[in-house]
């Protein structure tokens, strides 16, 4: 997989400006990912792509076109030291791995790193790099495209049998 390297704080306008929130379609969101803020990613990324960043990727306000857009582009998965948590659980909802990786700082751009979501590692010059584990659930809801394609999937609606007060 080939490295697009981000630093900390990326927001989610940095991501998709904010002018572009009336398109829904991840492939032509796809095609204004990080304008105005690194203009060749757009043009250049492809399928089996992923992004590495520092801490707190996808800051910002709350919008779905964020991750929307950067699946549009083939990205799947987004490495970083943190993420702001909407982000986190918006990548998970429109199928996009976010992992977190405490040592994603020392990948640089442009290189080639193997991810192994299933033993939590990231490797890089070979050396491997812990990834935090991924709930089941959510590996579940990415692997079948997002969380509609999840739903529609469902053969039980899970029943909640708890009390409420």
């Amino acid at each position: 997989m080939r490295v697009w390297k981000f630093g900390d704080n990326i927001d989610t306008d940095a991501i998709i400006p904010g002018r572009f929130l009336t398109i829904y379609d991840p492939k032509e969101l796809a095609s204004h990912a990080f304008e105005g803020t690194r203009d060749e990613f757009s043009k250049n990324a492809r399928e089996g792509d992923v992004i590495v960043a520092g801490k707190n990727f996808g800051c910002g306000s709350s919008r779905e076109h964020a991750p929307l857009a950067l699946s549009g582009t083939g990205i799947r998965m987004v490495v970083a030291q943190s993420f702001a948590r909407i982000f986190y659980r918006n990548a998970v909802n429109v199928g996009l791995y976010p992992l977190v990786c405490p040592d994603a700082d020392r990948i640089e751009d442009g290189a080639s790193i193997t991810v192994n979501i299933r033993d939590g590692s990231v490797e890089y010059n070979g050396v491997r790099y812990r990834i935090d584990p991924v709930p089941r659930f959510m590996q579940e809801i990415v692997d079948a495209g997002g969380l509609v394609e999840y739903a529609r999937n469902l053969k039980e609606v899970p029943v909640c049998t708890g009390s409420h007060r």
